[in-house]
């Protein structure tokens, strides 16, 4: 017979105190693998994970919180997504604190005495229910997404280092659980962004004029390339009487879904201007006015419009802002319309001049967005407007449409497959011989 003393007796109930450890931490693990599921959102497997922490640990509060690095500022973002409800909620000072430790230091953190903790600057217990303090951090693939905290355990002697031991496995196995629920969620959102990126470009392009007006003796036409699936450029052609037709282009600030928004409203705002009867000057004064009532500082837009009469061949026009269009005539000579004013939108009660030209047969006008001047190559040369001439006189006997896609495969060209960097527009008017 086998005899065991006292410390045979010590090592087998040590031994079986692991075993239990064990089996306790395989039955939680497992528990929790068990309840998540494909099919669960991101808020529903964290709220699971705290939940059972929580139950396991014997701990009044638990947090996951996870860290999105932002794109523009490259700096992380708190985003606290789960507690117990029943209890108060982490105070904001602490978890700011306690999120920045986190990142620098990258390893658990236990604390029984969180009021005398160097580590953190707490307010008075009265102010802030936090006494005792478990976090882990979450780690995928090496890098930080965030912890999984638990707080006030219910018993007098705190948190223990089999408590930090089992939170951190529990932390492992869930964290990849974690960021590949998060990561469904952002494809779910970036889906739904194209979707609706994709109706903003239908409601766009309806808002473009859907064919070019028929006008005696001229050729009109237009054509825009957003540099993103919607763009801020804009040109439209407007009947104003028997004789009478406005044109026009406008390149507001930004790109994008934000300078759409703003293209549709400097459309309204023009389009609500009464062109038959009211001086270019007049229209663009009104406009830049509504513009500025109505969008943020730092939105403005260029702006060039001219009303053309096709009996007198005149164009009166007026230009706020926008680059010079040229007025090119058949033998070669080439002319800047280099009158301006201020931004649409940049400063409320700017008055505007206008001024008018005489259109001969064969001469042609040309009226661009400096998303044709300014689109560079890989060299970071820019295209630029004095070949403009040279190329429209090349193919000044085609169509209006024809010489606006010879300009755009030019610029395109040019920029080596280099990304579209603005959106690309432009407007010809055409007098016939």
């Amino acid at each position: 017979m086998v005899k065991f003393d006292k410390d045979d007796a010590r090592r087998l109930e040590k031994e079986n105190a692991s075993l239990r450890a064990a089996v306790e931490e395989l039955s939680i693990l497992n528990e929790i693998s068990t309840a998540i599921n494909s099919t669960m959102s991101l808020d529903q497997v964290i709220g699971l994970v705290v939940q059972k922490c929580i139950k396991h640990l014997g701990s009044e509060q638990g947090t996951i919180t996870l860290l999105k690095k932002s794109t523009e500022k490259n700096e992380f973002h708190t985003i606290v997504r789960q507690a117990d409800k029943s209890r108060n909620f982490l105070p904001f000072h602490l978890d700011t604190q306690l999120t920045g430790w986190m990142i620098v230091n990258q390893k658990p953190i236990l604390s029984n005495d969180l009021e005398n903790d160097d580590r953190f600057k707490l307010l008075s217990n009265e102010e802030n229910p936090i006494r005792t303090l478990l976090s882990v951090p979450l780690l995928s693939k090496g890098t930080i997404i965030g912890s999984l905290n638990v707080f006030n355990k219910r018993n007098d002697m705190g948190f223990t280092e089999a408590d930090k031991r089992l939170l951190s496995i529990i932390a492992t196995q869930s964290a990849q659980v974690i960021e590949n629920s998060r990561l469904q969620e952002e494809e779910k959102a970036l889906a739904h962004m194209r979707e609706e990126m994709k109706t903003a470009f239908k409601i766009q392009t309806r808002l473009l004029p859907k064919k070019m007006p028929a006008l005696k003796g001229y050729e009109v036409a237009g054509k825009s390339i957003p540099a993103k699936d919607v763009g801020g450029d804009y040109f439209d052609f407007i009947r104003v009487d028997d004789n009478r037709t406005a044109a026009c282009l406008g390149d507001v600030s930004g790109k994008g879904m934000p300078a759409a928004l703003l293209m549709s409203n400097l459309q309204a705002t023009f389009r609500g201007q009464d062109l038959a009867s009211t001086p270019p000057c007049e229209i663009m004064s009104r406009s830049n006015d509504l513009l500025f009532r109505s969008t943020e500082p730092d939105k403005f837009a260029t702006f060039f419009f001219g009303i053309l009469d096709t009996e007198k061949h005149k164009l009166n026009y007026c230009n706020a802002g926008h680059n010079y269009p040229f007025l090119i005539r058949k033998n070669g000579c080439s002319q800047r319309l280099e009158l301006s004013g201020l931004l649409l939108g940049a400063l409320e009660g700017s008055k505007y001049s206008d001024a008018a030209v005489n259109l001969e047969p064969g001469n042609l006008l040309l009226v661009f967005s400096d998303g044709i001047s300014e689109a560079r190559n890989s060299a970071e040369a820019e295209f630029g407007e004095d070949i403009l001439p040279d190329l429209i006189l090349k193919h000044i006997d085609e169509t209006a449409m024809e010489i606006i896609d010879h300009i755009m495969d030019a610029a395109i060209s040019f920029t080596e497959g280099s990304s579209q960097r603005d959106d690309m527009t432009l407007v010809i008017i055409k007098r016939l011989e």
